[in-house]
């Protein structure tokens, strides 16, 4: 998987948007493919106007509190290109790093989400909450 540093940097060397729409659909299309089992009700992100879903393993004894890793897909293209970035950001961190992250910051900085679509926006922001709201149950429980 990319790292998070590493898009943030390839989104600074393209210049036009239609480079960069390609780089986020490249992006999803290198995104580790999820089974088709975990397409579930449970797993689906809601408020997404595309099928989103997440899939999210808790190793609770990590050094700093739980440790979290994602898999996502969607049916979208683009969408799942955002997927990618948010699990570059977020995949394999505790829950307090999630927690102390700002998706939707990055994606400002980036100008990635002044150039999406409404609908993909409140998608990407359900995308973030759901990731937050699994990493606060996570310290909850530890």
């Amino acid at each position: 998987m990319t790292q998070i540093d590493d898009i943030v940097e390839n989104f600074a060397l393209l210049d036009e948007w239609d480079d960069r729409y390609r780089y986020v659909i490249e992006l999803g299309r290198v995104l580790p493919p999820m089974a088709e089992s975990d397409h579930t009700e449970a797993n689906k992100v809601q408020g997404c106007a595309s099928q989103v879903w997440l899939k999210t393993k808790i190793a609770p004894n990590g050094p700093g509190g739980p440790v979290m890793t994602f898999e996502g897909d969607s049916d979208a293209h683009i969408v799942r290109g955002l997927v990618a970035i948010l699990l570059a950001l977020y995949s394999g961190k505790s829950a307090r790093d999630i927690l102390a992250t700002d998706a939707l910051a990055l994606f400002d900085r980036i100008g990635l989400r002044e150039n999406l679509t409404p609908q993909r926006s409140n998608g990407l922001r359900s995308m973030v909450e759901r990731v937050r709201a699994e990493a606060s149950a996570a310290l909850a429980a530890a």
